[in-house]
């Protein structure tokens, strides 16, 4: 292996000749060698970047691609000894947060994120970086993160820069981490808002919830990671012989990430609680929407029973003037003297006996 530790190994990628990869092709976003923290060159191709190496022993270079094709990340494993498999994870993308270290070099993705509220959608960034003794290799697949920043910082203290690649891997997980703070700000005031329409007794609440719900664990799984990540840069720590002031950053990385993943496990616990406070308050509101369907039902049945007890009392009065009204020749009592008192009698002992009755029995 040369000094800088980029001859390939049996199971590397065999790299194209140089001018295999066409300019006019090119991924390259940024693309700078730097000595002592400054910086030396800018390349403008990958062979450039070769050459350049070769030609500066104590030199860093950092290759900022977006999208590259495959044939500049061939190129990339054949000079600088990555692995294929890592290689493949940043052809395809699409991976979860992880690090691995394939001999001298550190693979590492990572998940840029950031809120958009007028959606209530976190959205995701995917980087990957490889990171050897003397090279920085980030690879993006999306807008975010913004790495022109990160190096814009760096390159302002050229003190840290100096550290070489391993104060760019704490400078790019400090910038994704503080990324991440928006994201728990934007979050906990959906979660306030979803609060006060549950209590409000919106009905559109409980998809906000679910959907809140997903945007969450999805976060989660690009933040929870990190922890992982981190506790195997800090048990490198001596190994590798990373200086203090770089193990005190990379601490307080890991202290705002476990903060974040605590906010995040909060979140989840809460959308559960509002779920469940929200299921309750819905079943309330049925059951106190069926009982006031249940008592109009009785205050229905009440009118009702009422209308037919007076209905009953009038109808007695009508059958006997009715009867007598006929004005047959052959009826009884038609010539009596008493007949028209008696059918008047009759009219009112059967009113008050039905009238009587109802009361007992509460119709009326």
């Amino acid at each position: 292996m040369s000094p800088r530790g980029r001859a390939p190994k049996p199971d590397q990628v065999d790299a194209p000749s140089v001018d295999s990869v066409h300019p006019s092709r090119s991924s390259l976003i940024d693309n700078a060698i730097y000595e002592a923290g400054r910086r030396v060159e800018t390349p403008s191709t990958l062979g450039s970047t070769y050459a350049a190496l070769d030609s500066r022993p104590d030199a860093m270079a950092w290759i900022g691609l977006y999208r590259p094709s495959t044939e500049e990340l061939t190129s990339l494993a054949g000079q600088f000894g990555l692995h294929e498999l890592a290689v493949e994870d940043a052809i395809l993308a699409h991976q979860r947060p992880k690090i691995e270290r394939y001999g001298t070099t550190l693979f590492v993705v990572l998940r840029a994120a950031q809120y958009l509220d007028d959606r209530e959608e976190v959205d995701f960034g995917e980087l990957h970086l490889f990171i050897g003794r003397n090279f920085v290799i980030t690879v993006r697949h999306s807008e975010s993160p913004d790495l022109s920043i990160v190096r814009a910082r760096l390159e302002s203290t050229p003190e840290l820069l100096a550290r070489g690649t391993e104060a760019v891997l704490y400078a790019i997980l400090d910038t994704v981490v503080d990324g991440y703070a928006p994201v728990v700000a934007g979050l906990a005031n959906d979660i306030d808002e979803i609060e006060t329409q549950v209590f409000g007794g919106d009905p559109e609440v409980s998809r906000r919830i679910y959907e809140l719900s997903r945007e969450v664990i999805d976060f989660q799984r690009a933040a929870q990671p990190l922890v992982g990540i981190l506790d195997s840069i800090s048990g490198g720590f001596d190994k590798y012989g990373i200086a203090e002031d770089l193990q005190q950053y990379l601490r307080d990385v890991a202290d705002h990430v476990a903060h974040v993943n605590e906010r995040v496990d909060e979140f989840r616990q809460l959308l559960r609680d509002i779920l469940t406070v929200n299921g309750t308050l819905v079943a309330q509101r049925q059951n106190d929407e069926m009982r006031q369907v249940g008592e109009a039902s009785n205050r229905q049945a009440e009118e009702a029973r009422k209308i037919s007890g007076w209905a009953a009392i009038l109808f007695a009065p009508s059958l006997v003037g009715g009867i007598y009204g006929m004005n047959f020749h052959n009826m009884p009592e038609l010539a009596w003297p008493f007949g028209y008192p008696l059918a008047l009698g009759l009219m009112a002992a059967v009113s008050v006996t039905l009238y009587l009755v109802f009361k007992k029995r509460k119709w009326i």
